[in-house]
């Protein structure tokens, strides 16, 4: 059985190659229509980045020094890591951990201080719960969000969450997926995104992992400090084992049949991220982006993505 799951899957790999995804992200000059983007990109669950395509006032403006004035120094919420993994993993005593960072609030001109200083922790704004609506409303005013009507007609539903994200080239959003539709606009600097579509489920190694979060002494020295569940036991994550800029393939085997795309977006640009793409992002020095989720439709992708993913478990068994 575990001959024909294989066989299965090495189908798809090589008919979605030939037939689905090219070797590039999709690129336009010019934002597309609605019927445009609905009919090549959204409908067929296939990235694309729209260059220049921004209008908004927050282009060029959007400096750290102009948001601590703007936003009169506001006490934000920072997640901080010894090592610019926000959500990902790390070892401690020979154990491997999924890790959330250390989460605490912090004067919006601290942090940006802190940006500068590269021998200490790593401060990301990065909380994704809506933080630019709920903590942040006045930056609202310089986004036009009518630039993304030809995208929010095809989703015919407004964003779930609008997210704001401030930090330096040592954050690192570690490899995942999403169940949202992603339009990432990028405000000043740039973002380097490494994607791979849904129907390389099967070359992305995943493992359980226990949970922990990042704690200080009181000499502030990180240590991973498990989560615990109301029996008293460690609380477990399942997440991606490869980090795609160092592939351990000795380990990992299967990572090499991925065929990754990569993609800079720049200020002013705006990517459509599908829904159960994996992604993992870099990004310039104090880059400056705003995102919006859109909740994906559970239709019939959804359940060809779930029936992947049990064909995947059963393969490796």
């Amino acid at each position: 059985m575990q001959r024909e799951y294989s066989e299965a899957l090495d189908t798809l790999l090589q008919e979605a190659e030939e037939l689905c995804i090219g070797s590039n992200v999709a690129e336009l000059d010019q934002v597309p229509t609605a019927v445009e983007f609905c009919r090549d990109y959204y409908a067929k669950n296939q990235p694309v980045v729209i260059r220049q395509a921004l209008s908004w006032p927050a282009i060029g403006k959007w400096t750290p020094e102009y948001l601590i004035q703007a936003l009169h120094d506001r006490t934000v919420d920072v997640a901080i890591t010894p090592n610019g993994y926000a959500d990902g993993l790390a070892t401690q005593k020979g154990q491997e951990y999924f890790v959330l960072p250390l989460e605490t609030k912090m004067k919006l001109s601290e942090v940006v201080r802190r940006l500068d200083d590269p021998t200490g922790a790593v401060h990301y704004i990065q909380k994704q719960n809506s933080n630019l609506s709920v903590d942040l409303p006045e930056l609202a005013a310089d986004l036009r969000v009518s630039d993304l009507d030809f995208a929010q007609q095809s989703f015919n539903k407004p964003p779930d969450a609008i997210n704001f994200w401030l930090g330096d080239e040592r954050a690192i959003t570690s490899m995942h997926k999403d169940p949202y539709e992603n339009l990432y606009c990028v405000i000043s600097g740039h973002k380097d995104f490494i994607l791979i579509p849904p129907h390389q489920l099967s070359c992305v190694p995943r493992r359980i992992y226990p949970t922990g979060v990042y704690r200080t002494s009181e000499s502030g020295q990180f240590h991973i400090e498990p989560i615990r569940d109301e029996e008293g036991g460690v609380q477990l994550t399942e997440w991606v084992s490869i980090d795609p800029l160092a592939p351990d393939l000795a380990t990992y085997p299967e990572y090499a049949r991925a065929r990754p795309l990569k993609v800079r977006v720049h200020a002013g640009d705006i990517l459509y991220l599908p829904n159960y793409w994996f992604h993992h992002v870099s990004q310039s020095h104090k880059c400056i982006a705003v995102n919006f989720w859109y909740d994906l439709d559970y239709d019939s992708r959804y359940c060809y993505y779930r029936m992947l993913e049990q064909m995947t478990a059963r393969g490796t068994k």
